[in-house]
C-alpha cells in the first residue's frame, strides 16, 4: 500500500470518528448481560444491514456444538443467545479473506452507587476517556471493526476479499458464541479481535475452567452449634485447598513457553458465594462459583480431573468433609489456551498497519485471561490477531476506554484490511458493502 492511500484511510477514520464514538455510546446503553444481549444484537444487525451487508442473526444451537472439542458445558437457556454475522462479498476475490470478531456480552456491573463518574450504562466522555460498562470490553472494538470498513467506503473502496463481521455472545463465560460461528462454517484466512489489549498483540493466553463447588452441612439450632457442621465454614477449607493447588500449578510455569517469566500465570478466583437459610441455624449448604486458569496445551478434562483428585485427597482427613465430600459441577468455561505462532503474514501486516497508525513498533505480550481467539487458532488453524485499545477498570467500577487509542486502533484495522484483503472500487449499482 502506498503512503498516499494510507494517509487517505487514516484521514477517513478521523472524518467518521465522532459518528463512531456515538455508535459506541449507543452500544454501551444496552445492558447486554448474559442472556440479555439480543436487543443490542438487533441494533448491530440493523446497523450492518443498513450498510448493505448480507446479515444473519442466528441462535446458538447447543446440539450443533456440544460434541465439538472446543465446547464449554452450560446450564442456561440459549433461546435468546444470538450471534450476528455480516458478510461482505467482493466483485472479484483477489485478496485474502478476513473475520472481524467482537463480543457483545458484558459482565455484571456491581452496585451502581459504587460507580463514581457515571452510572454503568450511561456513557460519559471525560477528557480522553469514555466511561461505561462494556465500553472497553469490548464494544469499542465492535465499533472499530465496523467503522474501519466505513473508512474505506468513504473513499469509494471496499475489500477485494470476503469479510465476515461477527458480533458474538458468551465470550465472558464459555466461548460458545465464537465456536458456534465456526461450526456454522464461517472461516477465513485470518481474524482480528479488538479486545482491550493496550495496543499490543496477544502472543499467548491461558485457558479457563469454570466450576461450582457445593458443600453440604449438618443443620442444627445455633444453641447446639457444636453438634452440627457449618457448610459455609467448611467451604473455606475447600477454598484454601484450591489455593494450594493453584500454587502447585504456578510452580509448573517453567514447562510452558511464553509463561515462564510471568509472576503468576495461573489465577484462581472465587467469584460468587451463597449459602445457608437462617441466621440462627447452622447452615446446611454453601455453594461457590470458581474460575481457574490452565496453560496452553493443557487439556481441560485432564486439569478438571486433577482438581477433583486434589480435593478428594486433601479433604479425605477432614473431620466432616472426609465423610461428605463436596460436589463439583463444570458449568462454563472448559477452554484451552493458545499460542499465536510468530512469523505469519497476518502478523507482519498488522505490524505495518500499527506502525503507520501509531508511529510505533507493535509489541506482543502474554495474558493470563481468556480470549475467543483460541477458537480460530486451535480449531481453524487460523492466525487470530487480538489487538485493541487502551482501557482501565474492565470488569470493575468506572470501566473506561481511551478515545485517542480507539482512533489509532481503528486506523490500524482499516489499514490492515486494505493490505490483507486488498481494495477495489465500490460498484456503482448493487454494491453490497
Amino acid at each position: 500500500m502506498n503512503q498516499e492511500l494510507a494517509q487517505q484511510i487514516l484521514a477517513s477514520v478521523e472524518e467518521g470518528f465522532e459518528e463512531q464514538i456515538s455508535f459506541t455510546e449507543d452500544l454501551i446503553r444496552f445492558p447486554s448481560l448474559r442472556g440479555k444481549e439480543k436487543p443490542a444484537q438487533d441494533f448491530v444487525h440493523k446497523a450492518l444491514e443498513t450498510r448493505g451487508y448480507d446479515v444473519t442473526t442466528f441462535r446458538i444451537d447447543e446440539e450443533k456444538i456440544k460434541d465439538h472439542p472446543g465446547f464449554s458445558p452450560v446450564a442456561v437457556d440459549y433461546s435468546e443467545a444470538v450471534n450476528v454475522v455480516a458478510t461482505h462479498e467482493p466483485r472479484e476475490a483477489k485478496g485474502r479473506s478476513l473475520i472481524l470478531n467482537g463480543h457483545m456480552d458484558v459482565v455484571p456491573e456491581g452496585p451502581h452507587d459504587m460507580w463514581e463518574v457515571s452510572p454503568p450504562y450511561e456513557p460519559k466522555r471525560v477528557g480522553d476517556w469514555l466511561y461505561g460498562r462494556g465500553g472497553g470490553d469490548m464494544k469499542a472494538g465492535i465499533a472499530a471493526n465496523i467503522f474501519a470498513l466505513d473508512a474505506l467506503r468513504r473513499l469509494g473502496l471496499q475489500p477485494a476479499a470476503k469479510v465476515h463481521v461477527q458480533s458474538v455472545v458468551e465470550e465472558e463465560c464459555t466461548g460458545n458464541g465464537a465456536l458456534a460461528c465456526l461450526v456454522e462454517g464461517y472461516t477465513a484466512d485470518a481474524a482480528i479481535i479488538p479486545e482491550p489489549e493496550d495496543e499490543m498483540l496477544v502472543r499467548a493466553n491461558c485457558g479457563v475452567l469454570w466450576f461450582d463447588v457445593e458443600v453440604s452441612g449438618h443443620p442444627v439450632h445455633v444453641r447446639e452449634a457444636g453438634s452440627g457442621a457449618n457448610a459455609i465454614e467448611a467451604t473455606y477449607r475447600v477454598i484454601e485447598s484450591l489455593k494450594r493447588l493453584t500454587e502447585e500449578w504456578n510452580a509448573q510455569k517453567a514447562n510452558y513457553p511464553h509463561f515462564e517469566d510471568l509472576e503468576h500465570p495461573i489465577n484462581f478466583n472465587v467469584g460468587k458465594i451463597e449459602g445457608g437459610d437462617w441466621a440462627s441455624s447452622v447452615p446446611a449448604w454453601c455453594r461457590i462459583s470458581c474460575r481457574i486458569a490452565i496453560y496452553p496445551g493443557d487439556e481441560p478434562k485432564e486439569r478438571a480431573a486433577e482438581i477433583e483428585a486434589h480435593l478428594a485427597r486433601e479433604l479425605a482427613s477432614d473431620a466432616f468433609l472426609g465423610n461428605r465430600p463436596p460436589k463439583i459441577t463444570w458449568n462454563g468455561f472448559f477452554a484451552r489456551g493458545y499460542v499465536l505462532d510468530e512469523g505469519s503474514d497476518a502478523e507482519a501486516a498488522l505490524a505495518e498497519a500499527h506502525r503507520r497508525a501509531t508511529s510505533s513498533e507493535l509489541q506482543s505480550f502474554v495474558t493470563p485471561g481468556y480470549l475467543d481467539a483460541r477458537v480460530f487458532v486451535i480449531y481453524a488453524d487460523m492466525p487470530c490477531l487480538v489487538y485493541g485499545p487502551i482501557t482501565e477498570n474492565i470488569h470493575g467500577f468506572d470501566e473506561r476506554v481511551s478515545l485517542s487509542s480507539i482512533k489509532r486502533v481503528t486506523g490500524a484495522i482499516a489499514l490492515f484490511i486494505a493490505d490483507w484483503c486488498g481494495v477495489e472500487p465500490i460498484e456503482a449499482e448493487g454494491a453490497n458493502g
